[in-house]
This record gives structure tokens, sequence and C-alpha cells, in this order.
């Protein structure tokens, strides 16, 4: 399908850090990326996350791939009264996250790590030069299967602690998708697209995910899934829509 890609919606908060390959993808195609989650946070309660069975002192090291999953994590931790070792270690997947954890505990250089470009497959890379430590992910009830896809993916042992819930992000009613492309993470994004936009019809627009069960989510919604990630070729959603873009532009071009 030969169609000129202008804007793109990509269905997370903005990236914080000027690193992101987003904005590198932006200017190497000349394409607008607006950035608007479909989806928000909100907390469990402690009394919830007991019911896990989850020992947060059994592990060494946890996972932060936001700034609200630091904040979630304090939070149950104080709800719950759980004593961190002064020896774990936090792995985060950008600076702008590492240093958010100065709200909530002494920052450390021994102790504290992260992906020196802010993606996720150079975060493995830094995990895997710990292979001593046990690893607790931090996500939400609909789990980041960019987060889990990545760390699966790369055989990293680790475990998964739910500390805060995912739920649609209702648009303002007068709110457009003026996009010739739409980027979801999760089956809850797209859950939350037919509910912002029953009347959605997809026609010419691309529509691209990252997941497995995303993916599923998106055809049983009776979409057309036109990207998918991740893959062996493109291990993260921003590597998969670069080519799709290159592809697209020289088709375009005949």
């Amino acid at each position: 399908m030969s169609v000129k890609i202008k804007k793109i919606l990509v269905s997370q908060p903005k990236p914080t850090t000027e690193k992101s390959p987003y904005f590198d993808i932006s200017e190497k195609y000349g394409v607008r990326i607006d950035f608007h989650p479909f989806i928000k946070v909100e907390p469990i309660s402690g009394k919830d996350f007991r019911l896990q069975k989850i020992d947060v002192a059994n592990y060494t090291a946890i996972i932060f791939n936001a700034r609200h999953g630091v904040d979630h994590f304090f939070r149950i931790v104080e709800e719950n009264r759980i004593k961190l070792s002064e020896t774990v270690k936090f792995f985060c997947v950008s600076e702008a996250v590492a240093r958010y954890l100065q709200h909530y505990t002494t920052y450390r250089k021994r102790k504290v790590f992260f992906s020196p470009t802010g993606k996720l497959p150079d975060l493995i890379t830094v995990l895997k030069k710990h292979p001593e430590e046990k690893f607790l992910a931090i996500t939400s009830d609909v789990q980041n299967e960019e987060l889990t896809s990545t760390l699966e993916m790369a055989k990293v042992d680790y475990g998964k602690a739910t500390m805060y819930r995912t739920v649609s992000n209702d648009f303002n009613k007068r709110e457009k998708l003026d996009y010739d492309m739409l980027l979801f993470f999760s089956p809850a994004g797209i859950a939350s697209l037919k509910k912002n936009f029953p009347k959605f019809e997809q026609g010419d627009i691309q529509i691209g995910c990252f997941g497995a069960t995303t993916a599923q989510a998106v055809r049983n919604a009776g979409l057309r899934l036109d990207l998918e990630a991740p893959s062996k070729e493109f291990p993260s959603m921003t590597a998969a829509l670069d080519y799709f873009l290159k592809e697209a532009t020289k088709r375009v071009r005949i």
C-alpha cells in the first residue's frame, strides 16, 4: 500500500530524554510524531499487592521501565513496610528514570544503572553484566510487552511484580485521529481506541503494535495490522518503525 506517512501517533507518554530514537526517526523521514497515551495508570492497594505473594526482599535488583514504576514501587514498599537491603541495585531504561530515583533513595553510581541510549536492547546489555543478580521487573496489571518480551528474548532470569493498574485514558470528545499511522503497545490501548472512537474506520491508516497479545487484540477488533514487532530483525518498536518508513518511502517514490 503506497501511502505517504506524514503524521504518526505513538500511544505512549512523550519520552523524557532527547536521546529517544523516535526523535531521530522524525528528523530522518520528515514525519511528525505525536505522543498521546491511550491508557493511564492507577495505584493498586497494598492488600492487592500482598495477594501476589511476592517477597521483594528475595530480589537483589529492581528493573524500572518508567518513572511511575518508581513511584508505585516505593509506595508499595512503604505501605507494606518492606525493608530494602542497602545493597539492592536499580536498573533503569534511561538516565532520566535513574535520576528520578533521587526522590526516594540516595543516588549512588555503584547501585544505580541505566541504558546509556534510553533503548531497551542497551538496557539488556547492562543487565547481562550482572548475571549474579536476581531481577524483579515492576509492571502494571497489563504488562508492558516491550519490556517483558525483550527480557524473555534475551533470556534474562527475572520475576514480575504488578504495582499499578492500566486503565483507558479518555480523549476529549472533540479530538480526532488525524494521523496516517497509530502505534500501540498493549491490548488495553486497542480497547481504549474502540472506547474513545467507537465509529473508527481504519481505511488507509496504518496500525503498528508491539507484542503478540497486542497484535491479537488488533485482529480481534477487526483492524488491519500493518507493522508488528518485536522480531529477530527488529527487537524494538523504533527499529521496526525505522525499517517500515524506509520501505514505505521507497514505494511512494516508485
